[in-house]
């Protein structure tokens, strides 16, 4: 018996079983996901910022360079337009180019003169253009088109006569009280040129005392007036029945 005890006090202590890999739980410590969810949210709140004022730029430059505003200066338009009114003048409209220099940069032989093509159409008798004017100015003037490349113009009887025909002009402030040639007969409107007039024919300086207004010097087509908010609207612009005629 004395030998039994002897044996069991020698066994040394029992050890657990070994634990298989598979059945061992590994604890995490947590994961803290505000950090890159916070850093994803901040990187496309920047992107998306970018792409705006990107965007805003590029249609602010676009718009620019389409559309400009030009203020009214005096009372040579009146009644039509007043001094101070606000116009958007389109400059896309009248855009054009000279095919004959583009054909000049290919191989082959070299064209002469112009040969002017517009994008949309050129200016038309009755419109109402913004233009620098050739005399010296520190700024556009605004007129109307009476007459195109090849027209013949006169003033006479208190009338504008247009290819020999008196045009209608009901929206002028007075009938004008001049001769223009002032030797009598018609002026020819040059190739390249427009001849323009104030609708106040009696207060304005224009084509009968500057003469032809190169189309080079076009600036756009007044199309909107947007201050005073009661001038709001689109302008109108005149045809001139039987004027046409460009013999």
């Amino acid at each position: 018996m004395v030998h039994d005890q002897q044996e069991t006090a020698r066994l040394t202590p029992t050890e657990p079983p070994p634990v298989a890999a598979d059945d061992r739980q590994t604890v995490s410590a947590p994961l803290d996901e505000s950090e890159p969810a916070g850093g994803r949210r901040a990187f496309t709140f920047a992107r998306e910022l970018i792409e705006t004022v990107l965007l805003t730029l590029v249609i602010f430059v676009a718009v620019r360079t389409l559309v400009v505003n030009f203020r009214v200066d005096g009372e040579s338009m009146s009644p039509s337009l007043a001094n101070g009114q606000y116009l958007l003048v389109n400059k896309a409209v009248f855009f054009h180019f000279d095919l004959n220099a583009v054909r000049n940069i290919l191989p082959g032989q070299d064209r002469q003169g112009q040969d002017e093509v517009y994008l949309f159409h050129p200016p038309q008798r009755g419109d109402i253009i913004v233009f620098d004017p050739p005399l010296r100015s520190d700024k556009p003037y605004v007129k109307r088109v009476i007459g195109l490349p090849g027209d013949r113009i006169a003033v006479h009887d208190n009338k504008v006569w247009v290819n020999g025909t008196a045009i209608d002009e009901s929206y002028i402030a007075a009938p004008p009280h001049y001769i223009y040639p002032l030797i009598g007969g018609e002026f020819t409107v040059p190739a390249g040129s427009i001849f323009v007039f104030g609708d106040n024919r009696n207060n304005s300086s224009d084509s009968h005392i500057f003469g032809q207004v190169p189309l080079n010097n076009v600036i756009g087509k007044a199309i909107v007036s947007y201050w005073p908010p009661e001038g709001f609207g689109i302008i109108p612009h005149e045809r001139y029945t039987g004027a046409a005629a460009n013999p």
